[in-house]
């Protein structure tokens, strides 16, 4: 089983006949997502890798049928307008890989998802992948290099960092370990889906036995996970990492999203909730497989 994504989802790609969106509709189709449809406003009619072309979403859901997720290859500047076409046509999980998208659209984005019972995923985001049933956003880079390197198991997988949402699978397949879905939260200040919102559907997937999380300092996504471990009385095991531990109050490190600003964000503050939550937390990533083949024993 999967969260979020998997090989009944109906996809659709908005700015399919851009260079982007081309050439990750023909990985995201060798996968096996099952895209249905694409949109670029002023080029429908023609198709894409075998998919059809519409110039809007809307006239894409009535061609054909009920859409269940978007992916947003388009300019950060453009991404508002087309993440709320998607919301206003019914589609319910927007994969938004741009970076660079002003911060008060994602504002916006975020509150009209929130009021018409949508989800973004991103902005920032390289994607989603639920290993052998389909993969949004380019995560993955390849049909082989997807194959290779996320293998189905037990595991959910979240992480605020790009490479690491590659490299941690590949950690835990060598450690005979699996998983079951992976998803990359965005790199912006803000995103449409936080950890503390991501755990409950892996709690809830049986499917799932433990989750896997790579944090970093900035924000205070990983704390808000912790109050809802708390909180909901989440029991699955969580074994987490914070990258970032060396910066320095006021110091950017990696993604806009992580800067420490006074108190807030830092990794001794995220440390101490989340053990303090009951998650396992880890010194180094290579650790994250070990632990998590240990407690699952």
């Amino acid at each position: 089983m999967a969260i979020l994504l998997d090989e009944n989802t109906r996809v659709l790609v908005q700015g399919i006949t851009g260079r982007e969106g081309s050439a990750r509709t023909r990985f995201m189709r060798g996968y096996g997502t099952k895209i249905v449809a694409g949109v670029t406003p002023g080029r429908g009619g023609g198709d894409v890798w075998g998919v059809p072309v519409y110039d809007t979403v809307k006239e894409a859901c009535e061609e054909m049928g009920p859409i269940d997720a978007s992916v947003t290859f388009v300019p950060g500047l453009m991404v508002k307008d087309a993440v709320f076409e998607a919301i206003d046509a019914g589609i319910k999980l927007i994969v938004t890989p741009s970076e660079r998208t002003p911060l008060h659209d994602i504002l916006e984005m975020v509150t009209h998802a929130k009021r018409k019972g949508s989800r973004i995923i991103g902005p920032g985001s390289i994607g989603i992948v639920s290993p052998g049933k389909a993969a949004a956003g380019w995560l993955g880079g390849t049909p082989e290099l997807a194959e290779e390197v996320f293998v189905p198991g037990h595991v959910g997988v979240m992480s605020r960092s790009g490479g690491q949402s590659s490299t941690l699978p590949w950690s835990l397949k060598l450690a005979g370990l699996g998983v079951s879905t992976c998803v990359c939260m965005g790199s912006e200040p803000i995103v449409g889906t936080t950890f503390a919102e991501m755990l409950p559907l892996f709690e809830e997937d049986e499917e799932t036995h433990a989750v896997a999380m790579f944090g970093e300092i900035g924000s205070v996504a990983e704390e808000e996970a912790a109050e809802v471990r708390v909180e909901k009385g989440l029991e699955k095991p969580i074994v987490a990492y914070i990258a970032g531990a060396w910066a320095k109050a006021g110091m950017r490190f990696s993604h806009a999203s992580a800067i420490i600003e006074g108190d807030k964000g830092t990794a001794q503050n995220k440390l101490k909730a989340l053990r303090e939550s009951g998650a396992h937390v880890v010194d180094r990533p290579e650790e994250i497989a070990k632990t998590i083949t240990h407690l699952l024993k």
